[in-house]
């Protein structure tokens, strides 16, 4: 790949950590930075050395501008649907940290422009580029797992520690649920059919009220289209004690692989009858140009106390794999790896899983846009 694109990065708490990444690749030519505040424009833009003309105050600017090819959303959560059409339909691609929206509605507006516009849009799902989910995928692809029975998710938090913005408070569970549910879609290469949800427990009512979202905990059980093969995955968001943990287990008739129960502790890989080993999984090297392949390591991010740094362990090193997936994706003129049909699809099952939750439980069918053809 010779040719070299612009990229503009909206959002520079968390998306700071991306701005030497997409400097350092090998296709990307000009970086350019969007903030309200004018002090944190003038600040990173030049630690970052950026030219004055590429740094914004307003994203409809940032958009607007001929020189960017592309558009990294970086944003609160309800700010990712109207951000992401207005850059679809202005002609850019879009890459949008998760979820790709909070409604079904916004979800299949984002596909519809997707396809509309002849642009790619990329939902930045970190799950399933982690280094341990990296590994378990290596396992799935070599055999070595065999035959896939039956695969789980969790993301648990408490989202009530300081430092996190008010949209935050009482937000439903589920959805925030991408983390917990692509890692499951994707290790079986297959689309979310339907949903079973159940809640359990109840948040502070100042939480309750803010979102009409009574629940401490949702539980959502899977089933995906042409498979044999049901998930379970759970979500906490509030008044649930547990250290941070986003999980994925696998289990097949060969091997079986269970994320770590605590912090830096290992993997659990059980090998047969009672045997089980600690594992740690190497950072993925292969594939990444080696300009940006120091950026899996946890010690290169920049903001090492950000909170979502503090609750999330470093992202597991995906982070260059996110941005080589959608630089690469354009450059070759291909769907991403979470195009906007397959991040509707992650997405949705999480809104359909709280409905379900609302609802008592019952089976939610996610709706046929989010499915591929």
């Amino acid at each position: 790949m010779n040719e070299k694109i612009n990229i503009g990065i909206v959002g520079l708490g968390f998306g700071k950590e991306f701005i030497q990444i997409y400097q350092n690749h090998p296709n990307v030519d000009k970086v350019a930075i969007c903030t309200r505040t004018p002090e944190t424009l003038a600040r990173i833009g030049n630690e970052f050395h950026i030219e004055e003309a590429l740094r914004f105050t307003s994203i409809d600017a940032m958009i607007a501008c001929d020189e960017l090819d592309a558009i990294h959303i970086v944003t609160p959560i309800h700010d990712h649907a109207p951000q992401t059409l207005k850059a679809l339909n202005a002609g850019k691609h879009v890459a949008c940290t998760v979820p790709m929206a909070t409604t079904i509605e916004e979800c299949q507006a984002i596909v519809e422009a997707s396809r509309k516009n002849k642009t790619f849009y990329m939902m930045m799902e970190t799950a399933i580029y982690t280094r341990e989910y990296l590994y378990v995928q290596e396992l799935v692809k070599s055999g070595k797992l065999g035959r896939i029975q039956f695969v789980r998710g969790s993301h648990m938090q408490n989202m009530g520690l300081e430092g996190w913005p008010q949209y935050w408070l009482g937000l439903p569970p589920f959805h925030y649920g991408t983390h917990a549910i692509a890692p499951l879609s994707y290790i079986l290469d297959k689309d979310i059919d339907t949903v079973v949800c159940h809640g359990s427990g109840r948040v502070q009512e100042s939480l309750a009220g803010r979102y009409g979202s009574p629940f401490a905990v949702e539980t959502c059980t899977m089933t995906f289209t042409d498979s044999d093969v049901r998930a379970e995955t759970t979500r906490s968001l509030y008044d649930t004690v547990r250290q941070y943990r986003e999980s994925f287990d696998i289990y097949g008739d060969k091997l079986a692989c269970e994320w770590a129960q605590i912090e830096d502790e290992g993997s659990c890989l059980f090998e047969g009858g009672e045997l089980a080993r600690r594992i740690q999984a190497p950072d993925v090297l292969a594939g990444l140009p080696e300009s940006i392949q120091c950026f899996t390591k946890r010690e290169q991010i920049i903001d090492a106390n950000h909170v979502s740094f503090i609750q999330g362990a470093g992202h597991g090193g995906s982070h260059p794999h996110l941005v080589h997936e959608f630089v690469s994706a354009i450059t070759e003129g291909r769907e991403p790896a979470v195009g906007a049909v397959r991040a509707s699809n992650i997405t949705c099952a999480g809104i359909c899983a709280h409905e379900s939750a609302m609802k008592d439980g019952q089976r939610i069918s996610l709706p046929d846009f989010t499915r591929r053809k």
